[in-house]
């Protein structure tokens, strides 16, 4: 940690990602869009003074704001440029040689009321070479000339933003006979000239001119491509106008991606409020571990120097033993949401862009994969979709995920279509587990409904604290938390049907079936309006939950993508359950589950079935009309999955255990990866260590890993204790949740007030 200023970085260092994708060091850089960018410099004025090349980054930069200009303007003359609805002004001022003349026009901003730009941009060297022939008296000349603007542009950087752009490099072997004496030699000893002279008289900070170096990089990669040797090509003009529109803008608008020259949010006073409650966990947990200690000495076992006996130490009361658990828990939750917030809120740890090629996504999918079959074992029981087979399913489901989510294939269709599809098993898997438990068991109670809530939502909460973030932020976790309690209303509103109630009597299997086509009518109806859609859930203080960026929409949206798999999740859940009691399938070790012939017809369909949407998928164009499709479709390939998994009975009595592993965490892999291991909200990459991707990513994935165990080992732990068995002392449990809850709103509204 050098403690640098990332816009230092931005202006000055970098590399390419790929041909085209520009990456600053230590920070992430955001593609502005139009509106963006208007929004960014309305009631701005913005002035280029220079020569052809810095007319070249002007076109660029105006075409941030309006991708209509065309490069018609005169080519050795001044060109205006005004955006009348932002009231934006960008003007090219034509001074090709740093001399008198220039001098004079920045002057006159300096004196009297005259208003000032708000952004300059200056830079121009290669025509005092080319007229001079490249002689030493003109580098004298030029370094005499920038000595007297220097003050004038420090005097400006104090109330505007200034920027010397220093030059390109060139390519010789393509420069035209008129310009063979600007050579890279030249332009290296007029560089270093402005670079020692600019800046040498200020220090005041705030009256530093910023020396916009990074162009030289880019175009030493770049200029290879150059129509004419000294231009730039307009891919590469265009990233350094992105990046002049990085310096500037991330301050004012704040981007999630756009981590360059944005300075560290200030402490909520919610998060002040948490910071304090975890320091006083650690300090309380610290202090009954001390005086534990001291009591252990004391009451130790020691042998009686007479009979030779060893005294038994006193045992603890449970109440201390609960207390400290309460404690040992909020201790290590506390520095761990320390390590999420240095990694996101604070400038520490670097962060990088996102690249996707095909190899960063799918060498690491074979060698996990490889992995998973190389720990196989024997399940202990054969049943479909047992404990293990769906915690192996939820592990290898997550693995692809992350990695889909750290290499950026969300660019590339195919994988998106069938990254979806996995999203949608996860949300099958949350209505074929709960139908189940609820089916067979007819536990509706209380304890059971808090103990899910409480699994589910636990660490999202406490993000939601720490980060400063809003709960629908966490997406999923809302999404499989509304489901959960779509399906628990479903089945325990009257008449509460459950398996045993059913055995008795067949026509309850209808009142079932009755209560899931309500179900379906409802989801349809839904999906198919949104206004009634957004009402309900517009509604406090459902709202509070569901909001983002000050509507529902986004809620809307995700709900809508898997609309239908919950309820097929539920339909299979019945129809394996109803096959099962009448002994239709066999699960037996080793057994297929139907006859063979049978057998070999549903695995035969299920194949074609599972191809047939990955060739779909593959050949998706258009990413709106694909979600459009996805809900009714997304359960041919889960279907297909669960059959081929499972008809073959060898397949079905084995699993892997490490995927299996990581299904037990995979909803705390799932939220942890949105801070400590992706950064900036799952927009780039966290950067432990700079310089050595592969080992940055081995160091940061262990570390993540290990922290979403331990989360889920303190998840585990704190549903014990805050989610009793005992209905009275549970109620007295969910006052103080909800209490819990009016204060953190409380103080929410607190902190928007004083925001606005």
């Amino acid at each position: 940690f050098k403690g640098g200023d990332t816009c230092e970085y931005l202006l000055s260092s970098g590399r390419f990602l790929g041909e085209k994708v520009w990456q600053p060091h230590s920070c992430m850089m955001h593609k502005y869009k139009n509106s963006e960018a208007k929004n960014c410099l309305i009631d701005k004025h913005v002035v280029f003074i220079g020569d052809s090349r810095i007319r070249q980054l002007f076109y660029s930069f105006i075409k941030l704001i309006n991708p209509q200009v065309k490069e018609e303007g005169i080519k050795h003359g001044n060109i205006p440029f005004e955006d009348k609805s932002a009231s934006i002004k960008v003007d090219f001022l034509w001074y090709p040689e740093v001399n008198g003349s220039m001098r004079q026009r920045i002057k006159s901003w300096t004196e009297g009321s005259v208003a000032k730009p708000h952004i300059i941009v200056v830079g121009a060297a290669t025509w005092s070479i080319k007229i001079h022939n490249g002689s030493n008296e003109a580098l004298a000349q030029y370094k005499i000339n920038i000595t007297s603007i220097a003050p004038l542009l420090e005097k400006l950087a104090i109330s505007s933003d200034v920027y010397w752009v220093l030059q390109d490099p060139v390519y010789e072997d393509m420069l035209s006979e008129s310009r063979k004496m600007i050579t890279n030699e030249k332009i290296d000893a007029y560089n270093e000239a402005a670079v020692r002279i600019l800046n040498s008289s200020s220090r005041n900070s705030k009256a530093k001119v910023k020396v916009f170096s990074v162009s030289k990089l880019i175009a030493q990669e770049t200029i290879m491509k150059s129509a004419d040797g000294l231009h730039l090509p307009e891919s590469s003009r265009d990233t350094n106008a992105m990046i002049l529109m990085n310096v500037y803008c991330n301050k004012i608008m704040k981007p999630i991606d756009g981590s360059c020259c944005q300075p560290q949010p200030p402490l909520t006073l919610i998060q002040k409020i948490a910071f304090c409650f975890f320091t006083l966990s650690i300090i309380g947990y610290l202090i009954i571990s001390l005086i534990h200690r001291n009591n252990y000495r004391k009451n130790k076992s020691c042998t009686d120097l007479e009979s030779g006996e060893e005294k038994k130490p006193a045992i603890s009361t449970p109440n201390v033993s609960t207390l400290e658990m309460l404690l040992q828990c909020f201790c290590k939750l506390g520095l761990i949401m320390t390590y999420f917030y240095l990694c996101d809120r604070a400038n520490l740890f670097m962060k990088e862009n996102k690249f996707y090629t095909h190899s960063s996504f799918f060498i690491p999918i074979v060698y996990i994969l490889v992995l998973g079959v190389f720990y196989t074992e024997n399940t202990k029981e054969t049943k479909v979709l047992n404990r293990e087979q769906t915690d192996e399913w939820k592990g290898w489901m997550q693995l692809v995920i992350l990695i889909y989510h750290i290499s950026g294939a969300s660019t590339f269709l195919p994988v998106y279509m069938h990254i979806r599809v996995l999203v949608a098993a996860y949300l099958f898997q949350t209505g074929y587990g709960h139908f189940s438990y609820f089916w067979i068991k007819g536990d509706f109670g209380v304890y059971r409904v808090c103990q899910v809530l409480f699994r589910l939502n636990f660490l999202v909460v406490v993000l939601c604290i720490v980060m400063d973030r809003p709960y629908q932020f966490y997406y999923f976790v809302p999404l499989v938390t509304v489901w959960f309690m779509i399906i628990y209303a479903t089945l325990a509103v009257w008449p509460q049907i459950v398996q045993k109630k059913a055995n008795g009597n067949c026509l309850w299997h209808f009142g079932l079936l009755l209560k899931l086509i309500c179900l379906l009518t409802c989801i349809y109806f839904l999906s198919y309006s949104q206004g009634a859609f957004e009402k309900i859930f517009s509604f406090w203080p459902l709202s509070k939950c569901f909001e983002l960026n000050g509507n529902v929409y986004e809620w809307w949206f995700r709900w809508k993508l898997d609309r239908y798999v919950v309820f097929h999740g539920m339909l299979f859940a019945f129809i394996y359950l109803a096959l099962q009691k009448r002994q239709m399938i066999s699960e037996g070790k080793g057994d297929p589950l139907f006859s063979n012939r049978v057998s070999n017809v549903l695995l035969f369909i299920s194949v074609v079935s599972f191809l047939t949407y990955s060739i779909w998928a593959s050949s998706c164009k258009n990413k709106t009309q694909c979600n459009e499709l996805h809900p009714s479709v997304s359960v041919v390939q889960i279907l297909a999955f669960i059959l081929i998994r499972n008809i073959p009975g060898y397949v079905r009595s084995v699993y892997s255990s490490f995927f299996a592993w990581f299904g037990k965490i995979s909803l705390e892999l799932f939220i942890c990866q949105y801070h400590i291991w992706l950064a900036a909200d799952t927009k780039g990459i966290l950067v432990l260590i700079p310089g050595y991707p592969m080992f940055n990513v081995l160091v940061s994935t262990f570390i993540f890993v290990c922290v979403a165990h331990e989360i889920s080992q303190i998840t585990n732990d704190l549903a014990q204790i805050v989610v009793p068995k005992d209905n009275s002392t549970l109620l007295k449990r969910l006052l103080c949740i909800a209490g819990f809850f009016s204060g953190l709103h409380f103080f929410s509204a607190m902190q928007d007030q004083s925001r606005h």
